[in-house]
């Protein structure tokens, strides 16, 4: 008998998708339940990296140890259109491959306004660090591509895009420093947990993202949400979250050195070549 080339055979026995997606599902609760116990006020391994884009004016790469990549272009002052005071732009997007697991329908509408959302929540975080009344009748931009969620994201992002800012020249009071917390649903007396990975946010009773000027001691965004407690245990997580903020500065500070000094060093080198050609 011929056979339909025009048709892809499939197995003999199949099962629905569905039956993978539960047995997934039931994989990454046992991981959860049988990982050891992180101490809430420990932070993950932080890795940043300024100058990374030569297309853009300005980028950085942010990765923490719970698997969170997000890289960050800036762009600096543009012409705008209307008169009045400088803009700040700011766009976050979700890579296809961003998160595990099932993945809803790509620049599908829940995705967009997920997207915008943060895309709001970062320029409310970095506002109050760029000196924008310096920009008068000008557009600052800033694009952050999250290429790998494992928690915490918005605050990478947040530590991102301050630390492309600053790469691009854009005069800044300081750099914005991102920190994460959640509280999971048994919360004991000491539950707030700082910089979250996935699965512990998405189990979490509540969460808080703030964003801090170490330099200037100053929160420039709170967002928060769920059930967290009475006041005081808000408050709590409120310093827990500045205290981590500081810690994350050093590191912060020490990428963007070493970006400066990459850069003076390669404009040296320009020049000295330039010098015995001529």
């Amino acid at each position: 008998m011929p056979l339909d080339h025009r048709r892809l055979c499939g197995p003999e026995e199949s099962q629905p998708p569905s039956l993978w997606a539960a047995l997934a599902a039931e994989d990454e609760d046992e991981e959860g339940a049988g990982a050891a116990p992180r101490d809430p006020c420990s932070l993950r391994p932080l890795f940043a990296r300024a100058g990374l884009l030569s297309q853009a004016q300005g980028s950085a790469y942010v990765e923490l140890g719970s698997g969170t990549k997000v890289l960050c272009a800036a762009w600096g002052p543009r012409e705008a259109a209307e008169p009045g005071p400088g803009r700040l732009l700011c766009e976050f997007r979700r890579a296809p491959f961003a998160g595990r697991g099932a993945r809803g329908r790509p620049g599908g509408l829940a995705e967009r306004e997920a997207e915008r959302e943060a895309a709001a929540a970062l320029r409310e975080a970095l506002e109050p660090a760029v000196r924008l009344g310096r920009y008068p009748r000008a557009r600052l931009a800033v694009s952050a591509l999250l290429l790998q969620d494992g928690g915490s994201a918005l605050a990478a992002a947040v530590s991102a895009a301050a630390l492309a800012l600053a790469d691009a020249g854009v005069e800044m009071y300081d750099l914005a420093v991102g920190c994460a917390l959640c509280r999971p649903p048994a919360a004991t007396a000491a539950a707030w947990m700082l910089q979250p990975a996935e699965p512990e946010e998405r189990r979490a009773a509540a969460r808080l993202t703030l964003a801090l000027l170490p330099a200037l001691n100053q929160v420039s965004a709170v967002l928060g949400g769920g059930q967290g407690g009475p006041p005081e245990d808000w408050a709590q997580a409120l310093r827990l979250g500045l205290d981590g903020c500081h810690r994350q500065y050093p590191v912060l500070r020490q990428s963007l050195l070493r970006a400066a000094q990459r850069r003076d060093a390669a404009a040296a080198a320009a020049a000295a070549a330039a010098a015995s050609v001529a």
